[in-house]
């Protein structure tokens, strides 16, 4: 297999953690009542924005929470290579299922997640230069071969965090919100967040998709440095996610890689639609592990 294809999947679903924030879920606390005052008319039924995060991301992830799904596009760019995609996804936290079709580092990968396992379609070239006749390869997060265990629990744990309850957990245990405004995206009245997260409250949040043979050392680098991470939400007047963009790249550099953008948007439509997601044909599908062991990988 070339690089390409796996560098284009693990971007792609690494970009949907980032724009998740990436964290181990934390609690939010419910929403006080009386917190948030409806408005008038003009904006259609939109309450007033919340001034607290803890409130805000309450009553988001309720929500998120009962609609369960929504369809996606995600753009943004780091490392100097601009990623791309579109799917759908269920979200139930460790079964969390989705299809993604990505276009990263000039690759364009069709994806599906099922059952905890990632399947990535490999192009009719790359299934001639392995020598196998099968459309996909598959990575399994409790798989035994090498590449399972370096790739199968980061990918797994990445899709799971892609949940936009994560991010609204995130917000809840490390952010603030410096300003709220009400305004039209798309057609649609929404209320506008600007936060910024704090990784210095939660490092750990930060670190919870990284392999376990990674993660302290990254969480040692990360100890003690002043990190912001900006971000901005756009919610509509069920509180649900249609908009998040967030900056990792001061996360990045503080992790010593170079000065550049690390920048994603997510959109969010059609929550609640029916998410069907199945696993390909058991004959197209062959172990990735297996594919590279034998091409010598």
């Amino acid at each position: 297999m070339r690089k390409t294809t796996l560098v284009a999947a693990s971007a792609a679903v690494l970009a949907l953690t980032l724009t998740a924030c990436s964290g181990t879920a934390g609690t939010a606390q419910p929403a006080a009542a009386g917190s948030q005052s409806q408005t008038d008319g003009g904006s259609k039924g939109l309450a007033s924005p919340f001034t607290d995060a803890i409130q805000l991301a309450s009553a988001s992830k309720q929500g998120t929470e009962k609609s369960k799904s929504a369809k996606f596009t995600m753009e943004g760019a780091a490392g100097g290579q601009s990623m791309t995609a579109t799917g759908a996804m269920a979200f139930d936290g460790a079964n969390t299922t989705f299809s993604m079709t990505s276009t990263a580092a000039g690759q364009t990968t069709e994806m599906r997640m099922v059952d905890k396992v990632m399947y990535i379609k490999l192009p009719a070239e790359e299934q001639k230069q392995m020598g196998t006749d099968k459309a996909w390869a598959k990575i399994s997060a409790d798989g035994t071969d090498p590449v399972s265990q370096a790739l199968g629990g980061a990918l797994s744990q990445s899709a799971e965090q892609s949940d936009p309850g994560k991010m609204l957990d995130q917000i809840s245990k490390t952010g603030r919100i410096l300003s709220s405004d009400q305004t039209e995206l798309n057609g649609e009245q929404v209320n506008h967040y600007k936060v910024e997260l704090d990784v210095a409250k939660a490092v750990d949040q930060f670190t919870g998709q990284v392999p376990a043979a990674a993660r302290d050392k990254l969480t040692e680098m990360l100890k003690g440095k002043d990190i912001k991470i900006p971000a901005e939400l756009w919610l509509n007047k069920d509180n649900l996610p249609v908009q998040v963009t967030m900056d990792q790249g001061p996360m990045m550099q503080a992790l010593g890689a170079p000065a550049g953008d690390a920048k994603f948007t997510m959109k969010y439509t059609d929550w609640g639609t029916q998410v069907d997601v199945t696993a390909p044909p058991a004959d197209q599908v062959v172990d990735l592990g297996e594919l590279m062991k034998k091409a010598g990988r």
